[in-house]
């Protein structure tokens, strides 16, 4: 049948619309990846800006401000600019020097930190004799006070306290441990290894769970002895673990004892227990020398930068000669 001249101009419109309909989908369809791709580019950095604003403005912020502020004079000179004389006072501080000789004490004595929880997740990854108990009571003094922590070992390590009592039932000597100057602060450190140990011993049983199972099956195959497997597997295969560790004690210790040492020592015998953040709030809160304390604050945060890269820098090294 012949068809009408309208039907024919309603099939071309008909053409027409279906033809615009199709680009249109063509259009729309290349634009989804298009804006897809954007989302997936954009959204690491709106999922990491809420933690990098807290950062700015709860850390950086406020340690500029404090950097700042310890350039600055306290009491007649308040708010005036004295240069680099806070710094000066404080390397002529003896109290501020021997803060600085327990700091470098507690870089030695921060092997003895990491090992004792190191070996301990080991212990209990190897399920040595005695695992389970270990398992069961390792983060107990971790959930303790500093406070609660404090007070317990003033009593225990009190000259005639029980620790004494027993050494004195095998023949030894009782040690004045918190009053002689040469003593406590190791009885400190001593403390504060014991209360927080358990958060690196988490840490390093996580570490545990990414390590080859294959390497440790080859090492007992091979009869390797329990020394020659740490040194020789565990070591080398939990490097970052430990890296990390170390860093992260390293900064418990210097940000994390002050509790430990006002119930404890409050800075004494003789200064003898001073460090570098007990030296801040004494500063600030009994001498009221607020642009004082925040150099010797710059300062703190300065020895925990080095420390922490000397740190990371000489592991790398070890790691990669083992």
């Amino acid at each position: 049948m012949p068809v009408s001249s309208s039907s024919s101009v309603r099939l071309a419109e008909a053409g027409r619309t279906d033809g615009t309909a199709s680009a249109a989908r063509a259009a729309t369809s290349r634009r989804r990846p298009r804006d897809g791709r954007r989302a997936e580019r954009l959204a690491p950095y709106v999922l990491v800006a809420p933690a990098l604003l807290i950062i700015v403005v709860l850390r950086l912020w406020p340690l500029a401000l404090g950097v700042n502020f310890s350039f600055t004079g306290d009491g007649d000179r308040n708010g005036t600019s004295v240069g680099f004389d806070n710094y000066s006072e404080l390397l002529q501080d003896p109290l501020f020097r021997t803060a600085l000789r327990n700091v470098g004490l507690l870089v030695l004595l921060l092997p003895i930190a990491v090992a004792i929880p190191g070996l301990l997740a080991t212990f209990i990854y190897l399920r040595v004799p005695g695992h389970r108990v270990f398992r069961s009571v390792y983060f107990f003094p971790a959930v303790l006070s500093p406070v609660i922590v404090g007070a317990i070992f003033n009593l225990l390590l009190a000259f005639d306290g029980p620790l004494n009592t027993v050494l004195g039932g095998v023949g030894i000597q009782p040690v004045d441990w918190l009053g002689n100057p040469d003593v406590a602060i190791f009885a400190v450190v001593g403390v504060h290894i014991w209360a927080t140990f358990g958060m690196a011993l988490v840490v390093f049983l996580a570490g545990f769970a990414t390590l080859d199972a294959a390497l440790m099956d080859a090492a007992r195959v091979d009869g390797a002895s329990l020394p020659q497997t740490i040194w020789h597997v565990i070591i080398p295969g939990l490097s970052r673990t430990i890296q990390f560790v170390f860093v992260t004690t390293m900064i418990g210790m210097l940000t994390s004892m002050f509790g430990l040492l006002y119930i404890m020592t409050s800075g004494g015998p003789e200064g003898s227990t001073y460090l570098p953040e007990y030296y801040i709030w004494f500063q600030q809160g009994h001498m009221n020398r607020p642009a004082l304390a925040s150099a010797a604050s710059t300062a703190l945060f300065v020895i925990m930068l080095v420390v922490g890269l000397l740190q990371v820098s000489l592991l790398r090294r070890a790691g990669r000669e083992t």
